[in-house]
C-alpha cells in the first residue's frame, strides 16, 4: 500500500527527473566529445531527442495530477461565482475526453509501427517505443484527470456548505 501511495504521489516527477538528468549527462558528454576530443557521438542527439519526447508526455500527466494545467481564468470569470466550480469540472471532463482520444489514436500509430518494424536511424531502436510516448503519457493523464474529477466532485458539497455558512 505504501508503494502504491508513493507511486501515486511521485511517479511522473521521478521519471521526469531521471530523464532530464540522463539527457543532461548525455548532451554534456556529446559537447565534450565534439569540442574537446574532436569526435562526436553518433547516437547521443537521437537518444536525447527521444528522452525529451517522453519527458513532455510524462510532464502532461504530472501537470494534470497537480491540477496545474493552463486554463483560461479570464473566461472563467465570465461565469457567475456559484457556477465556476461546475465549469471547471466540465473543463476537466473535456480534457479527459481529449486524453482518451489521444490514447486511441496513438494506439493505432503504435500498432502500425509494430507491424512495420521501423527502427531509428542511429540507434536502431524500435520506433514503436518512441511513438508509444503519447499513448503512455496520456494514459497516465487520463488516470490523473479521473482522480482530479473525483476530487473536485467529492469536495463540491464541502465548498457549497462553506459558501452558505460564510
Amino acid at each position: 500500500m505504501k508503494l502504491l501511495r508513493w507511486l501515486d504521489n511521485n511517479l511522473e516527477i521521478t521519471l521526469s527527473v531521471a530523464l532530464v538528468s540522463a539527457m543532461t549527462v548525455i548532451l554534456a558528454i556529446q559537447v565534450f566529445m565534439r569540442y574537446v576530443i574532436g569526435a562526436s557521438l553518433y547516437w547521443s542527439e537521437e537518444v536525447a531527442r527521444y528522452m525529451f519526447i517522453w519527458l513532455i508526455y510524462l510532464s502532461i500527466s504530472h501537470g494534470a495530477h497537480r491540477m496545474r494545467h493552463i486554463k483560461l481564468d479570464a473566461a472563467l470569470s465570465l461565469f457567475p461565482v456559484p457556477l465556476r466550480k461546475y465549469v471547471v469540472i466540465i473543463g476537466d471532463i473535456l480534457f479527459l475526453v481529449f486524453a482518451l482520444y489521444v490514447i486511441w489514436t496513438s494506439r493505432q500509430v503504435v500498432l502500425r509501427q509494430l507491424m512495420l518494424g521501423q527502427t531509428s536511424p542511429a540507434m536502431a531502436l524500435p520506433m514503436w517505443a518512441v511513438y508509444s510516448a503519447p499513448m503512455v503519457g496520456f494514459a497516465l493523464t487520463a488516470l490523473r484527470q479521473t482522480q482530479v474529477i473525483w476530487y473536485r466532485v467529492s469536495t463540491l458539497n464541502k465548498s457549497t456548505e462553506e459558501e452558505v455558512e460564510a
